[in-house]
């Protein structure tokens, strides 16, 4: 079995690599996120619970995650491996994961970090702009309007909510960047981090991020730019 634990903050590219790793390595994408949203779609018991912390805002226990995520592992399409998005996020949550799948005599074979500065994070998570009219989403660097300030669709004027300006987003950073660092610490301790650099052309880091996860597999050499970190 492979497990990959995939590493990042909010806007440094998870969401893009994910699947392209998923469809190129075999392996299915176990991303939290989602399975919380499918568990409370279909109004399963855990979903339910789930559902009342989501409602509140607040972070769901790792507990309920926890049993979440071992209950998809166990489903057929898991039993070669996965790549896991979202999970750990916290120390408990990595020693949870390294108990679990010592249980199946497995282990997390690399973690994945793709690293990018807090800046230029702050920069592409506050481009998003929203038209007034309708709501279409637009971003300064991934899908920037044809004309500034205006929907292409609408002409709507773009307007940005509160929790996607600058400040907000920096402050919404700092605490999501102190989990990160201490998860990829724990990997790093284990010798199994391996970093890229995420500021790169979308296809470059896809193609670090594969030399990485096959190294970590045992398949093959590590790139120049998929660096060791651990020991």
């Amino acid at each position: 079995m492979t497990f990959l634990v995939l590493l990042g903050a909010p806007g440094a590219g998870k969401g893009t690599q994910a699947p392209i790793l998923a469809d190129r390595l075999g392996l299915p994408h176990v991303a939290t996120g989602d399975l919380f949203r499918a568990a409370v779609h279909e109004g399963s018991a855990i979903g339910i619970e789930a559902r009342r912390y989501m409602e509140r805002g607040h972070l769901v226990p790792d507990s309920i995650t926890v049993k979440m995520l071992l209950d998809r592992l166990a489903q057929p399409d898991a039993a070669s491996g996965a790549i896991l998005d979202g999970f750990p996020r916290n120390l408990a949550q990595a020693d949870i994961l390294a108990t679990a799948l010592a249980d199946r005599d497995s282990a997390v074979d690399v973690a994945l970090e793709i690293e990018v500065p807090e800046a230029e994070l702050v920069r592409r998570l506050s481009g998003r702009w929203i038209c007034r009219a309708n709501g279409h989403v637009y971003n300064e660097t991934s899908h920037p309007p044809r004309v500034a300030g205006r929907c292409d669709l609408d002409d709507s004027p773009l307007i940005q909510r509160e929790d996607d300006r600058s400040e907000t987003i920096a402050a919404r950073l700092a605490t999501q960047l102190s989990a990160l660092r201490e998860v990829v610490g724990y990997y790093r301790e284990r010798g199994l981090l391996r970093s890229i650099d995420g500021r790169r052309p979308v296809v470059e880091v896809t193609a670090a991020l594969l030399a990485a996860a096959g190294g970590g597999a045992g398949t093959g050499a590590w790139s120049a730019d998929a660096r060791g970190t651990g020991g």
